[in-house]
């Protein structure tokens, strides 16, 4: 719903001049200073913003959850007219999950992982006086159901572990809509869920919502999401609302710089890439024209390319007929993880393979990576089979290869200073005596835009951005011709992730790198890619370029991959 600046009806949730402080061994640190913010009963409204931006801070506040040593310092929360600063934890407790609902980010640590799903819902319902000891188990049934868990009798007598990412959250989200609140607060619902599955997730909150008359205030680092989902979006930046209004309004003609700044770093579909590189036709590689899906060269093809007078395509890698199979425990079936897939990287260039969790794209990588072993096909790496590589030809293998994952924290040793990091490969692999080492060092940092006071700091001590551009630097220790990157922006906010994108791109300009990207973000697959392979179950369903599939998806999976994307049919402004 749309909430007109003419709106005579009160605000269900009114924030004033709020501020919350944090005691801390270094002294009082000011988290959210002078926030205002009004949300209309049967509005979702969105707080956008950067981790650290005080956004979740805010939303802790309203239903006076606050981590360890904060406290509301200023300012009034009313909630349908009544004030929640100041009331006992007591009287908190009933307008929780009562009055105000609430869906956490991590579906996985939200939940008791000794505690049945059934028996946690159960515990909310009785809780608040919404079910009996008679009823419970059939309230909690009904719970499941309206949260679009099929089969909700036998779902509700399962663990935790034995969900997926997308089902956890839907009892996450039966859980906060349970008790059917008149506000449920959304943090970060959908960060750490594929495209498909986010969106499923999001219509499910908005179905549930209208039903109830629910208000949402929605918690997000994604623009395109809060402007598709939201009324209103409210912009914070270091614990200050620097700019709010409609959705449209702030995506088209935002005014502070730093709202400016979040809406240019987007990343979308409609999107260039960051670094265009010389097209396809001009050496060696069909540009699709001829309608048949997968007809680029570099993935799936009989690899004759354009016309008779292109040139050869220089590959780094090819790939052909791969598999992975896994036995399934109790049954005569196998499972293949990945099955007969086919495909190239050129030298110098970015081939992504996207598809949702499950879909095989990670396993491909890791067996590129030889991190485990193919059940059969062909792995070529500069014309060489990787599959039967051992001795001194592995370790040549492995330092032409390098991996950049996707959580830059637990990829780093958080025993190990930034400089022993990187210098480790160095090392490992015997390369120059220490003097050189620690020169290389200091090169790669200069290279990963870090300053070399950061040398005697512990990853724990670095932001995710400079935590990400640290094993950057420890990829290129090697000076690999190859770079595996598996989800590595997928963990940042999107003003860091358009840093390390731009970082990744200039690398490869500059170093002549090729990459396989992993990412099930189609928007960030179109700034970095060259070519793209979709993945499901399993299976290669499309390889075209990058230019091909975004304009021209062939595969209905592809096209619904390209619709699910959130805000990808907003206008954003340039």
């Amino acid at each position: 719903m749309t909430v007109s600046e003419n709106d005579t009806r009160s605000p269900l949730l009114t924030v004033r001049d709020l501020a919350v402080d944090f005691r801390t061994t270094d002294g009082i640190v000011h988290a959210v200073e002078g926030v205002d913010i009004e949300v209309y009963p049967g509005e979702t409204v969105a707080i956008v913003g950067e981790s650290g931006s005080g956004k979740s801070t805010t939303a802790m506040a309203v239903i006076g959850l606050l981590a360890k040593g904060g406290t509301v310092a200023n300012g009034s929360i009313s909630f349908d007219g009544r004030e929640l600063v100041g009331l006992s934890e007591n009287e908190l407790r009933k307008v929780r999950g009562n009055q105000i609902g609430m869906v956490p980010q991590d579906p996985m640590s939200n939940l008791n992982p000794v505690a049945k799903i059934g028996t946690q819902i159960a515990e909310t319902l009785l809780a608040h006086g919404q079910a009996t000891r008679h009823n419970v188990n059939e309230k909690v049934v009904e719970t499941l159901t309206a949260a679009g868990l099929p089969d909700a009798e036998r779902r509700a007598k399962q663990y935790p572990h034995e969900f997926s990412g997308g089902m956890r959250q839907r009892a996450l989200i039966a859980i906060g809509l349970a008790c059917r609140p008149r506000l449920l607060i959304a943090d970060e619902p959908t960060s750490a869920l594929d495209v498909t599955v986010q969106r499923t997730i999001l219509d499910q909150i908005a179905t549930m919502t209208q039903e109830i008359g629910t208000s949402v205030l929605l918690i997000t680092h994604d623009l395109g999401l809060a402007a598709e989902r939201a009324a209103r979006v409210v912009v914070m930046h270091r614990g200050r609302v620097v700019e709010q209004g409609p959705a449209q309004q702030i995506l088209n003609d935002p005014q502070h710089p730093y709202t400016q700044a979040l809406v240019k770093a987007a990343p979308s579909v409609a999107a260039a890439r960051l670094q265009p590189q010389v097209f396809a036709t001009e050496r060696g590689v069909a540009d699709g024209s001829d309608g048949s899906g997968g007809s680029d060269g570099f993935a799936g093809s009989d690899g004759s390319g354009g016309s008779a007078t292109a040139k050869p395509i220089d590959n780094i890698v090819e790939i052909e007929g791969l598999t992975k199979v896994y036995p399934k425990r109790g049954s005569k079936e196998d499972f293949y993880a990945v099955k007969d897939v086919s495909l190239s990287i050129p030298r110098g260039e970015t081939v992504a393979i996207v598809g949702e969790s499950g879909s095989g794209k990670t396993t491909t990588a890791r067996m590129l990576l030889k991190v485990i072993e193919p059940t059969a096909g062909v792995m070529r790496f500069d014309g060489q089979d990787v599959a039967h590589l051992k001795g001194k030809e592995l370790r040549s293998f492995r330092q032409k290869v390098q991996p950049i994952f996707q959580d830059p924290y637990s990829s780093l040793n958080p025993m190990f200073t930034i400089e022993r990091i990187i210098a480790e490969p160095l090392e490992f692999y015997k390369r120059g005596n220490s003097a050189q080492r620690r020169a290389k060092v200091r090169e790669l940092m200069e290279s990963v835009a870090l300053p070399n006071s950061m040398l005697h700091r512990y990853p724990s001590e670095l932001s995710g951005g400079q935590r990400q551009r640290v094993a950057i630097a420890r990829a290129l220790a090697l000076d690999p011709e190859l770079i595996v990157c598996d989800e590595p922006v997928s963990a940042l906010d999107v003003l860091v992730q358009d840093q390390i994108l731009t970082l990744l791109s200039d690398l490869q300009r500059e170093r002549g790198l090729s990459y396989l990207f992993i990412s099930h973000d189609l928007a960030v697959v179109r700034l970095i890619s060259d070519y793209v392979c979709v993945m499901k179950d399993g299976e290669l369903v499309e390889a075209a370029s990058s230019e091909e599939i975004f304009t021209n998806p062939r595969d209905p999976y592809t096209r619904r991959l390209l619709a699910s994307i959130p805000g990808n049919e907003l206008k954003i402004a340039s």
